[in-house]
């Protein structure tokens, strides 16, 4: 039997997938992405946008369309932090429920991270040592500190790349002082993963979603690293550091024209590396790693 897995991110409508091999196992078939913007315009009033619903209401159906095709005969749907914050988020569920028959889970931010690790686990040996795992979303931030066997510690952020676009607006490029006022807003916002590091030591980071996908890809069409379709890759810190420098200082036409840099995140990809980078400096992060699986194959490995 197939199976559907559809996550309704802040930005992007993800679906898999998967075919029941027999055994209780299960061979990811398909995974495709439709970018909705859910959070446009509506992150800080909390409220999901006439405009954002359609395209909402429109990524279901092709999602829906897609999955019948590959025989999926059973659909499991997850919405995260822009659908569980928004007023009219409990009727966004309920159109999409009668419209298509699909019931989604609006899944606290707990939830999504355990799922964040259990795909993270599936794509990396995380090892005995404590590692920083970090998803990068449009509406929260997920950080999970734990190794191979166990979750130390976990927390979801309102800390979302589309969420600090809508606060702070920023210029392109982005100035050194706005900068600044985002390193402080992200350094008051975490305050309780600054005890949690002290106590549990992680050197390694490893990340999932979107703007992790988009370091590793943009270094496999730059030849930095080796093109492979392994679950996870090793991101060389100075290869980071080199990204992070080029997205700061750049002008969105320049950023268009990066190969391997999904058009969808030109504006995003800025906030989301001053995010990652405040992590690196703050807790001497030694190596990053990026995770193919996230939320969607952690809940397709508890089946």
């Amino acid at each position: 039997m197939n199976i559907a897995i559809i996550d309704l991110g802040t930005n992007t409508f993800n679906l898999l997938v998967a075919q029941n091999n027999g055994n209780g196992k299960y061979n990811i078939i398909h995974e495709s992405k439709h970018p909705v913007k859910l959070g446009e315009g509506g992150l800080t009033q909390k409220i999901i946008t006439p405009a954002a619903w359609q395209r909402g209401i429109d990524a279901i159906d092709k999602h829906m369309q897609t999955a019948k095709k590959l025989s999926a005969e059973k659909f499991f749907a997850f919405a995260t932090s822009a659908t569980r914050d928004a007023s009219n988020g409990k009727e966004f569920v309920d159109e999409i429920y009668n419209r298509f028959g699909l019931k989604i889970e609006v899944i606290d931010g707990s939830r999504e991270a355990t799922l964040i690790y259990k795909g993270v686990r599936q794509a990396i040996e995380l090892g005995d040592e404590c590692n920083l795992i970090v998803d990068i979303g449009g509406g929260s931030n997920e950080i999970i500190l734990a190794n191979s066997k166990e979750i130390f510690w976990l927390k979801s952020f309102d800390l979302g790349v589309s969420r600090l676009m809508q606060l702070f607006n920023p210029s392109d490029p982005i100035s050194k002082e706005q900068i600044i006022a985002i390193e402080n807003h992200i350094r008051k916002e975490l305050t309780p993963l600054f005890d949690a590091v002290k106590k549990h030591k992680p050197t390694r980071m490893v990340g999932s979603s979107g703007s992790f996908d988009s370091f590793r890809n943009i270094l496999e069409f730059a030849g930095k690293i080796e093109l492979s379709d392994k679950t996870w890759a090793q991101i060389p810190m100075q290869e980071y550091v080199n990204l992070h420098n080029l997205f700061i200082n750049s002008i969105r036409e320049e950023r268009l024209k990066i190969k391997g840099l999904d058009p969808i995140r030109v504006d995003l990809i800025v906030l989301a590396s001053i995010f990652v980078n405040f992590l690196v400096e703050q807790f001497e992060i030694k190596s990053m790693y990026q995770s193919e699986y996230a939320l969607k194959e952690g809940f397709l490995s508890e089946l």
